[in-house]
C-alpha cells in the first residue's frame, strides 16, 4: 500500500493589517500556526522534490525551484519575526516592527528568478504564503502526487475553490486594463470548469482536461497574488509621492522667506537659486513614471536642504559673532582692560558693525577677531605721567629767614 502523500495545510491568516500594530496574543497564535505551516510545507516540498528527481524529467525543474525559493522567503521572514518576538518579550515598538515585517515587502529575490510571472518588487508575508500555496498546488498536480489525482469529484471541488480565490483576487485589483484582462481570464476558467463539470456529470472521462485546467488556475492565482501586491505597492508609491511633493512645496515656501531674511540681514548674501517644486508637475498615475518621479523628488529635497544650509549659515555666524563680542566685552571687564583706549575703540566699532542692517559679515568677522587678539595680548607698559616741577628755593639750607 502506497504511503499517503504529504500535503501541508493552507497558510494561516495574518493578524492586524498594513500600518496597524499587531496584538500580542494574536501574534503568538499566528507565529505558532505559521511554524506548523512551515514544517508541513517543508515536508511536502521535500516529498515533491524527491518525486521530481525520481521522475527524471526536467519540465518541472522551474516549478520546483520557484516553490523552494518562495518557501525560503517565508522561512527567512518567519525566523526574523521570531527574533523580534523574543518569546513574547515585546512592547509597543516591537509590535509595530512586527506588523511592518508581516505586511511589508519580503526579499524580492525569492520571487524574481523562479519562473515567469514572478514580480521583482517583492510581496508581503501573507501574499508570499498564498503564493507558496498556489505554486506548490500546481507542482503537486503536475507530479500527480495528491490523493485526489484520480478522484474527479475531489479535483473538481479543489478547482472550484481555487477559482473562487482567483475571483477574490480579481475583485481586489484596481480598475484598469490589468483588471479587465484578469476578468477575461477568470471568465475563461469559469467556462472551462463548467464544461468539465457537466461532462463529468454525464459520465465522460475528463481526466485529460483536469490537468491543464488545474495548471491554468494555479498559474492565474499565482500571477494575481503578485499583481495584487504590485498594485498595492504602486498605490502606496503614489500616496508617498503626493505627500512628499506637498511637504517639499511647503519647505520651498519657507526657504523663500529664509532667502529674503538672509539678503536683508547679511552682506554679501549667498547667491543660490531656490528649487521649484511646481516644475516637477503633478504626480503621475503610471507606475513606472511614479518611480522616476520619486527619484526627482529626492533630488529636489537634496537641493532644498543644500540651499537651506547655505542661507542659514551667514545668519548663524552673525549671531555667533554677537555672542562672541559680548563674551569678549565681559573678559575685558574681568581683566580690567575696558578702559584702555584701543580696547574701547575696537569694541565700539565691532558693536556698531554688528548692529547695522545688513551686517558687513567679512568686516564684522575681522573686527571681532582683532578684538580678541588685542585682549589676549600682553598688557601695555604704561608710564604714569610726571607731576609739575617744584620751584627752586633761595634760602640756604639750614637757615631760616
Amino acid at each position: 500500500m502506497a504511503d499517503a502523500p504529504v500535503v501541508a495545510p493552507d497558510a494561516p491568516a495574518a493578524p492586524s493589517g498594513w500600518g496597524r500594530p499587531v496584538d500580542a496574543a494574536a501574534t503568538a497564535t499566528y507565529l505558532e500556526r505559521l511554524g506548523a505551516w512551515r514544517a508541513g510545507r517543508r515536508a511536502e516540498l521535500d516529498a515533491l522534490d524527491a518525486a521530481a528527481l525520481a521522475s527524471g524529467g526536467n519540465d518541472v525543474t522551474a516549478d520546483v525551484t520557484l516553490a523552494m525559493a518562495v518557501f525560503q522567503t517565508v522561512a527567512t521572514r518567519h525566523d526574523e519575526l521570531l527574533r523580534v518576538w523574543a518569546g513574547g518579550r515585546v512592547g509597543p515598538v516591537e509590535l509595530s516592527r512586527l506588523s511592518a515585517m508581516v505586511w511589508g515587502r519580503t526579499d524580492p529575490a525569492a520571487t524574481a528568478g523562479g519562473a515567469a510571472g514572478a514580480d521583482p518588487h517583492g510581496v508581503s508575508l501573507p501574499e508570499a504564503c498564498r503564493l507558496s500555496d498556489a505554486v506548490t498546488a500546481q507542482l503537486r498536480q503536475r507530479l500527480a502526487l495528491t490523493a485526489v489525482g484520480g478522484d474527479v469529484v475531489g479535483r473538481l471541488t479543489a478547482l472550484r475553490a481555487s477559482a473562487e480565490r482567483v475571483r477574490d483576487l480579481v475583485d481586489a485589483l484596481p480598475a484598469g486594463p490589468a483588471r479587465d484582462a484578469s476578468t477575461r481570464r477568470l471568465a475563461d476558467v469559469d467556462r472551462r470548469l463548467t464544461e468539465v463539470t457537466e461532462r463529468a456529470r454525464r459520465g465522460a472521462d475528463v481526466g485529460g482536461q483536469l490537468g491543464p485546467l488545474d495548471t491554468d488556475v494555479a498559474t492565474a492565482e499565482r500571477d494575481l497574488i503578485v499583481a495584487g501586491a504590485r498594485a498595492r505597492d504602486d498605490a502606496r508609491d503614489v500616496a508617498r509621492a503626493t505627500a512628499w511633493r506637498a511637504g517639499l512645496a511647503a519647505r520651498a515656501t519657507r526657504l523663500e522667506a529664509l532667502v529674503e531674511q538672509c539678503v536683508a540681514a547679511v552682506v554679501p548674501a549667498p547667491v543660490l537659486g531656490v528649487p521649484r517644486v511646481d516644475a516637477l508637475g503633478p504626480v503621475p498615475a503610471d507606475a513606472d513614471a511614479v518611480d522616476a518621479y520619486l527619484v526627482r523628488l529626492d533630488a529636489v529635497e537634496r537641493a532644498l536642504a543644500h540651499a537651506e544650509a547655505t542661507y542659514q549659515a551667514p545668519l548663524r555666524e552673525v549671531e555667533d559673532l554677537r555672542g562672541l563680542l559680548g563674551a569678549t566685552d565681559a573678559q575685558a571687564v574681568a581683566r580690567g582692560r575696558e578702559g584702555l583706549p584701543e580696547v574701547g575703540a575696537l569694541a565700539g566699532v565691532a558693536a556698531e558693525v554688528l548692529a547695522a542692517r545688513p551686517v558687513d559679515l567679512p568686516r564684522a568677522r575681522a573686527l571681532v577677531a582683532a578684538y580678541r587678539v588685542l585682549l589676549d595680548a600682553a598688557p601695555p607698559a604704561v608710564t604714569p605721567p610726571a607731576g609739575p616741577a617744584r620751584p627752586a628755593s633761595s634760602t640756604a639750607p639750614g637757615r631760616s629767614s
